[in-house]
């Protein structure tokens, strides 16, 4: 988010922060399963979300609209959180869909959070993703924008039901319909980031030629948390190809000491 939107976004996440420190897990996932039914809502219905972020309209009007289109289909709480954004100003219509559903995961890990459950749904997730990108067909499947959400749906609930907390196969779910505009893959990276951060943690993504012990897990992340002033939380992806060394990247910063990249960098320089 940029500093604006961050702006607009604010009080409708602390409202979320206030409301998740002292209800139930089970009361939170619900809040947050009605927040992203409304931000579905709202991604069909290109007028209403048009009407509802009008900076024309005095922000009273715009939430009155939204009582009326809610009340009693919707609970009061996620109504509530819902009304904040709506309160806002947002520079385009779509930002305020993004908002509600961006208002909705964060519910949802929230939930997780009370169920002391974040770190596996993290986990669990980062797998997942694991998984379809070892899995070409699956990947085109479950990505195709063009087939039906429910029935990719229907997919993941096949594939995760038992083997996957419910917080993370709702997440996973998201990531269908893209979140944030994105593409499947970028999406279930962006879910796994969000929910490192809810843990106050950043997210490496490491490849290595072969699996890590624990033992160079930790002393990794005990390193780059050391260099970046912060937790990390070190995602291993194993890459035969890459011969040897490790490359990591977290955010924007990318670390290449792969052998294959130097093997790249000789050859380059032969040809010169």
């Amino acid at each position: 988010m940029d500093t604006a939107t961050r702006e607009s976004y604010g009080p409708a996440a602390d409202r979320l922060a206030d409301y998740a420190a002292g209800a139930p897990a089970e009361s939170v996932a619900e809040v947050g399963d009605q927040v992203l039914a409304v931000a579905d809502l709202l991604g069909w219905e290109p007028g209403l979300r048009r009407a509802l972020a009008d900076v024309a309209r005095p922000a009273d009007v715009r939430v009155e609209l939204l009582r009326a289109l809610l009340e009693g289909k919707v609970g009061n709480d996620a109504l509530g959180l819902v009304e904040a954004l709506v309160s806002a100003r947002w520079p385009r219509p779509s930002e305020l869909r993004n908002a509600a559903e961006r208002l909705g995961v964060d519910a949802v890990l929230a939930a997780a959070g009370r169920a002391d459950e974040l770190g596996e749904v993290e986990d669990e997730l980062f797998r997942f993703a694991q998984v379809v990108d070892g899995a070409p067909h699956l990947a085109t499947v479950l990505g195709d924008p063009g087939a039906p959400v429910d029935q990719r749906a229907a997919l993941v609930d096949n594939l995760l039901d038992g083997k996957a907390r419910p917080a993370t196969i709702r997440l996973v779910k998201v990531a269908l319909a893209g979140f944030g505009g994105r593409g499947f893959a970028a999406s279930l990276s962006r879910l796994v980031e969000l929910a490192a951060a809810a843990q106050d943690q950043q997210v490496a993504y490491v490849t290595s030629a072969v699996a890590l012990t624990d033992e160079e897990e930790e002393r990794l992340g005990g390193y780059l948390a050391q260099r970046y002033g912060r937790h990390i939380s070190v995602k291993v992806t194993v890459d035969p190809e890459i011969i040897g060394g490790l490359s990591v990247q977290i955010g924007s910063d990318m670390y290449d000491g792969t052998v294959l990249r130097r093997l790249a960098e000789a050859r380059a320089a032969l040809t010169r």
